[in-house]
């Protein structure tokens, strides 16, 4: 996990631009567009071969990537917002669209990821929900539970999936 330090500079994507990235199986990324970098903020030799969760930002819930990867390993696509640091601790919100990718064999290689804009009232209900999740996460790291706290904040998620007869995916897109 990286040590940038966040700050409250917030930098939005344009509306055109798309964050492309690439990964093998554990996360380490093996290709990365120009529009990444920028955002970003690190040249592209400081990313190949780095693990994606450098450009994680640390109030983003944890179940949110569990979610993800879990969906991802098994196969299946899954679209998430996602809050990313930079190297200088700026942050910017992505609606990122997450794909395996497999070989001529049919078998996983790694995964491919394109980032958009997200709509700015969306951010506001995604923004909420996980300051809600985290929130949760964060009772039970104090008590050195992090596994509970994954679980509950889970369950709260789960439970507004349930009330909007709605899958996660189906939730992400219709907001």
């Amino acid at each position: 996990m990286n040590k940038v330090q966040p700050t409250d500079v917030e930098i939005v994507m344009r509306e055109d631009d798309f964050i492309v990235s690439k990964t093998d199986l554990k996360g380490i990324i093996t290709y990365t567009n120009r529009t990444f970098m920028e955002f970003a903020k690190y040249d592209e030799s400081e990313l190949i071969g780095v693990n994606h969760n450098i450009i994680r930002h640390p109030t983003m819930p944890r179940v949110i990537f569990k979610l993800l990867w879990d969906t991802v390993k098994s196969g299946n696509e899954i679209n998430a917002y996602v809050k990313n640091i930079s190297k200088d601790g700026s942050f910017y919100w992505v609606l990122a669209n997450i794909t395996p990718v497999s070989n001529n064999q049919g078998k996983p290689v790694g995964y491919y990821s394109v980032r958009r804009k997200p709509n700015k009232e969306t951010l506001k209900i995604i923004e909420s929900l996980y300051a809600t999740l985290l929130k949760e996460e964060q009772k039970y790291e104090k008590l050195n539970k992090k596994n509970d706290g994954m679980k509950a904040s889970a369950q709260i998620l789960e439970n507004l999936l349930n009330e909007k007869g709605m899958s996660y995916d189906e939730f992400i897109l219709s907001i």
